[in-house]
């Protein structure tokens, strides 16, 4: 499958990375399943939910699952344990082949970007991993905001690092709460479907 780019002349690209720039997804389901086990969760993480909430901050969701079961799962401890069983497993991740050949045509043309809801220690782990950290000079993580997607503040900051407007910025993510992100920002955004991993 190819991607299908719209037809802009965009000044600067900014891309997420679990799941748009590397196919990392499916091992940080088995992390997060694997570390609200290990907390007791009283409630079941269905892979549809993990796909739902894709791009948020892993505290945010414990708090949303806690909120929806009644629950006190313990949203730092998950988000630390669950961050160590993903990491263990970077070296098994593989880049999305048409995202980051299109990531490798851009580099050094136009500026581009990640912001990504991951730790930056996971983010540079799944780059490196892939060979592809060499061209992102910008990583935009929550930790360098207030608020995390579907806030636009991770894509604005890259923008604004970038020294781009936000209009003239292309997205491209694999989840809602970016896809919403984008257009908070007032960026235009490019779905990266399952399909293309």
């Amino acid at each position: 499958m190819s991607l299908e780019i719209p037809d802009y002349p965009f000044q600067a690209y900014i891309f997420d990375c679990d799941g748009t720039l590397v196919d990392s997804m499916p091992l940080h389901y088995v992390a997060w399943v694997e570390a609200l086990k290990q907390h007791n969760a009283p409630y079941e993480f269905t892979e549809e939910e993990f796909y739902a909430h894709a791009g948020m901050k892993e505290q945010d969701v414990v708090k949303l699952l806690n909120a929806k079961h009644g629950a006190s799962v313990d949203p730092v401890s998950v988000d630390e344990l669950k961050m160590e069983i993903f990491a263990r497993r970077i070296p098994e991740v593989q880049a999305v082949g048409p995202v980051a050949e299109f990531a490798k045509s851009l580099f050094g043309r136009f500026p581009i970007a990640v912001a990504s809801g991951s730790e930056e220690s996971t983010v540079r782990g799944c780059l490196q991993a892939t060979g592809l950290i060499d061209l992102f000079p910008i990583i935009i993580t929550p930790k360098k905001v207030k608020h995390g997607k579907p806030a636009p503040d991770m894509f604005l900051l890259a923008a604004e690092q970038m020294g781009i407007v936000p209009s003239e910025c292309l997205v491209l993510e694999d989840g809602n709460s970016g896809i919403q992100a984008a257009n908070a920002a007032g960026m235009q955004s490019l779905f990266i479907p399952r399909t293309l991993r």
